[in-house]
């Protein structure tokens, strides 16, 4: 694909109309980036993003930017990357940024929290209402800029060795989890949180230390193999209504870039944002399909689960807002731009979709 090709498809025509890359094209110095994801190469949608960007940023420069791409463990460890940053050890990394709530609840807001926006929602909410101000200003305290590197859509509710009918279920299961805010609800529902990279999941589930994770959905959760071990799939995950997926970028090396360099950063992660996204709405329907073919028992989670999720969310909602003004801030932000978002779905989206599963297509 040529460089007005890919400027085209992410959106930002103005970019090449202005002349800004055809002059790096011709006059920029090279420029070498490492990147580190929190993610492995197996997990073709995500980490595949960060491959998405270097590729299109090396084809808009003429090869004289070039990114380096780096799996969870190469450089360092899946959760080392904002640290990464910060120090200036790489110029970008690719991560979830609620791994990191453990520094500040705060990041969990960059990526997903429980009752949270949807894909569309979350995009929305970042570009054009309030979003990546707050978490950029927030970012600032780590020297990060950050950029979509794409989203997951609504996950699933993850995998368990036996059935959970009720929340009482719950008590005591011990629970991989992502991060963030979420663990903290589900603590409150009695649930044993463990924080741990993907890729050791499937053998705590096969050991029993685990009974139960959860990870995206349908594509990656086949690659990883946990129906394996783990036969009861529920949705939906009420915790990652849109999970966004993030690069972060060292503010010093963006900006000691020239400006036609920055726009070429910009463009080249808003196409690996776009690709990624695409590619989970359109592999997910068919590893869904191959899934339960496979006898996964696929199980939606009860009205009594999903009301306990929904008051656990809130009180830690409430109880981060009484410690943290710039956490208040935020979450306000975010629900009264949500509120607006889901007075629209009900005419819109909502009303067509909910037709449309029950239309003969």
């Amino acid at each position: 694909m040529d460089r007005r090709s890919l400027i085209k498809n992410a959106g930002i025509a103005g970019v090449l109309a202005a002349g800004a890359a055809p002059a790096v094209h011709a006059q920029g110095a090279n420029v070498r980036w490492r990147l580190a994801s929190s993610f492995p190469k197996s997990l073709a949608t995500i980490f595949g993003s960060a491959e998405m960007f270097a590729k299109t940023i090396k084809a808009l420069s003429g090869g004289k930017f070039e990114v380096s791409v780096h799996a969870a463990g190469e450089l360092m460890p899946a959760f080392g990357v904002v640290d990464g940053i910060q120090n200036g050890t790489v110029e970008m990394a690719q991560t979830a940024s609620y791994y990191f709530t453990g520094k500040d609840p705060i990041f969990a807001f960059g990526c997903a929290v429980p009752f949270g926006l949807t894909a569309r929602q979350m995009d929305a909410w970042m570009e054009h209402g309030n979003g990546r101000k707050l978490m950029d200003d927030f970012y600032a305290k780590y020297n990060i800029k950050s950029r979509s590197a794409g989203n997951t859509g609504t996950q699933m509710g993850g995998w368990y060795r036996k059935e959970i009918k009720s929340a009482k279920d719950l008590k005591g299961l011990k629970m991989r989890m992502g991060g963030g805010l979420f663990g903290e609800a589900m603590q409150k529902l009695g649930v044993v949180s463990q924080n741990m990279p993907a890729g050791e999941v499937y053998q705590a589930l096969e050991k029993g230390t685990l009974d139960a994770t959860e990870f995206v959905g349908p594509y990656d959760d086949q690659k990883l193999g946990f129906n394996k071990v783990a036969p009861f799939y529920y949705y939906p995950g009420w915790w990652e209504g849109g999970a966004e997926l993030e690069f972060f970028i060292n503010t010093k090396a963006y900006a000691a870039l020239s400006p036609e360099y920055q726009a070429m950063v910009d463009v080249a992660t808003a196409v690996a944002a776009r690709d990624m996204t695409a590619k989970y709405d359109a592999f997910n329907p068919i590893a869904l399909k191959s899934l339960v073919a496979d006898k996964t028992q696929l199980k939606p989670f009860s009205k009594d689960i999903m009301d306990a999720g929904f008051k656990a969310s809130m009180e830690v909602f409430a109880e981060h807002e009484a410690k943290s003004p710039e956490f208040k801030k935020i979450h306000r932000d975010m629900r009264a731009f949500q509120r607006d978002q889901l007075l629209w779905l009900r005419f819109s989206e909502l009303r067509f979709d909910n037709y449309m599963t029950t239309a003969k297509i």
